[in-house]
């Protein structure tokens, strides 16, 4: 467990220091999510199916930390973006120059604000230290003090938390649903309730992970012209020896990608100006046969495509969620690097 754990952490440390508009597009699929991010929530799933400890024994629970939180729950922004300044006073405030650690009683003051389309927030260290469901015994020190949250990892919050004010105020939601299909899909389970128990979350916790990822990808959608169609799945590799023996399966598989490209009533391809056809029609492909090696190409063509659409949504999001964090500002109050 201890190694799967480990695993998992690096789907996240890789993010650890840099705010979201540093991270690069992130959808846990390229969803948008780039293999980086598929592995993170990939990591999550397997993590999940293998939650047995050796011999059998239940394994001990596991949490996720705030860079894990930005690996699952971020779909990624833009290098370049900065927001406000350090140093933070203020009546609720604490005083940190200088400080690392704080008692459990300043848990709930103020650290920095955030200000956006003309409201300040405040931000406390239990909400950053507990985004994403994480304990704060992660913050826990031996003494009984609580570390101050990274400077890098509240500018993480504060832009997450704008983010998602800005997919509220267009009227964006996500429904029951959504949130199911989202966790089959990411974490290979719909049951949140088992998804909370594996992850040594509550219930709710969990809920608003799912529900701020679904958000922040119906906000992509709707601001991106580009559309991201499906990442594809490589073809099953035939049995040994049968390498070269055509299949329904296969056709099926390539038919599957082709689209409007092929006329299935015809049983051949509807047009020759499409992305298939000068690669594949070098195969012998029928409504029910293929051999591996045209699914194989097929599959090496849809990729090819789906990391050019990838790439358009990805400058366009960029683009909007530049322009969304340069009108908001954050004051904080932590100068602890790391």
């Amino acid at each position: 467990m201890a190694g799967k754990r480990d695993e998992l952490a690096q789907g996240g440390d890789e993010r650890d220091g840099q705010s979201p508009v540093e991270q690069g597009p992130a959808d846990g699929e390229k969803d948008v999510r780039d293999e980086k991010d598929g592995a993170a929530d990939d990591a999550l799933a397997a993590d999940a199916e293998g939650s047995d400890g050796p011999d059998g024994a239940p394994a001990p629970r596991r949490t996720l930390s705030t860079p894990i939180w930005v690996a699952v729950c971020v779909i990624a922004l833009v290098a370049g973006v900065a927001l406000g300044h350090f140093g933070l006073g203020g009546a609720s405030t604490i005083a940190l120059e200088g400080k690392t650690s704080l008692s459990s009683s300043e848990l709930d003051s103020t650290i920095a604000t955030y200000t956006f389309d003309g409201v300040t927030t405040n931000v406390t260290a239990r909400e950053v230290i507990t985004s994403g469901g994480s304990e704060l015994d992660t913050a826990l020190n031996d003494d009984g003090s609580y570390s101050v949250p990274a400077a890098a990892n509240v500018l993480v919050y504060a832009q997450n938390e704008i983010i998602l004010q800005d997919a509220e105020r267009r009227g964006i939601t996500a429904s029951d649903d959504e949130l199911s299909s989202y966790a089959e899909q990411t974490l290979g389970s719909s049951d949140i309730a088992s998804i909370a128990e594996s992850y040594g979350m509550d219930e709710e916790s969990v809920r608003a992970m799912l529900e701020q990822r679904v958000l922040v990808e119906k906000l992509r959608d709707a601001v991106c012209e580009t559309e991201l169609p499906d990442q594809p799945s490589a073809p099953a590799e035939p049995e040994e020896g049968a390498e070269d023996t055509p299949t329904a399966e296969y056709a099926s598989y390539i038919i599957a990608l082709l689209g409007d490209e092929w006329d299935s009533e015809a049983g051949t391809w509807a047009r020759t100006d499409g992305s298939y056809y000068a690669t594949l029609s070098s195969y012998a492909i029928t409504a029910d046969s293929a051999t591996y090696a045209a699914a194989e190409a097929a599959y090496n063509i849809a990729s090819s495509l789906y990391s050019e659409a990838y790439s358009q949504v990805s400058d366009e999001w960029q683009t909007y969620t530049r322009n969304l964090l340069s009108g908001a500002t954050i004051q904080i109050g932590s100068l602890v690097a790391s």
